[in-house]
C-alpha cells in the first residue's frame, strides 16, 4: 500500500481496489449502489516569493520546524474555500511572516509530483516587521543576485523569477 492508498470507501465504508477509469489507474468501489472513485487530484498550493520592499528588496526565504537545519524555502500554503489564490498567497504571507503584500504578481504555475500537488507562484512585494508564525523556526533575507534556485517545484519558480530580472542562474542547480 502507497503512502496516499486508501483502504476503504469513505461513503459505504467497502474496501477500495485499483482498477482503469479514464485512461489512469484510479482506486474505486466495486459496491454497486456506491460507485465511489478516488481520484487523487493535486491539491493547489500557493508560494511567494517575497520581497521585502523596505529592506533593500531582500528576499525572505524560512525554514519550517520540521525541516532539517540550513534547509530554507518560500513561504507556501494551501488555498482555503472560496479563495483566490491570489488572496491566499496574501494570506499566507502575513500569517506566516506578518508582512503587508503591497504588490502581487503571478510568476507561473509548477507541479510538485512527490506531493502531488500543483505549486501557484507569485512574486509578493511586502513591507512591514517580521515576525514568524508557530511554523516557522527562522528565516533569512538574501540580496536577489545571490539567490539560488532548487530543483523542484518552487524552486523552479525562483528560477524564473531571476531570469525575468535579468539575474544569471546557473544551468544546472
Amino acid at each position: 500500500m502507497s503512502f496516499n492508498e486508501w483502504r476503504f470507501c469513505p461513503r459505504c465504508g467497502s474496501p477500495l481496489e485499483w482498477g482503469e477509469l479514464a485512461g489512469q489507474q484510479r482506486q474505486l468501489c466495486f459496491n454497486p449502489p456506491c460507485g465511489f472513485v478516488r481520484w487523487d487530484n493535486p491539491l493547489p498550493v500557493v508560494a511567494a516569493i517575497i520581497e521585502c520592499v523596505d529592506r533593500d528588496g531582500a528576499v525572505l526565504i524560512a525554514r519550517n520546524h520540521a525541516w532539517p537545519e540550513k534547509t530554507f524555502g518560500l513561504v507556501t500554503g494551501f488555498l482555503e474555500r472560496e479563495e483566490s489564490p491570489e488572496a491566499a498567497v496574501v494570506r499566507e504571507v502575513h500569517e506566516e511572516v506578518s508582512l503587508e503584500a503591497v504588490a502581487v504578481k503571478l510568476v507561473g504555475v509548477y507541479p510538485f509530483l512527490r506531493k502531488n500537488e500543483v505549486v501557484i507562484a507569485y512574486h509578493v512585494q511586502a513591507r512591514g516587521e517580521i515576525v514568524l508564525n508557530e511554523e516557522l523556526a527562522e528565516y533569512r533575507l538574501i540580496a536577489p543576485e545571490k539567490l539560488r534556485p532548487w530543483p523542484q517545484a518552487t524552486g523552479l519558480a525562483v528560477r524564473d523569477w531571476l531570469l525575468g530580472r535579468g539575474i544569471a542562474v546557473p544551468d544546472s542547480f
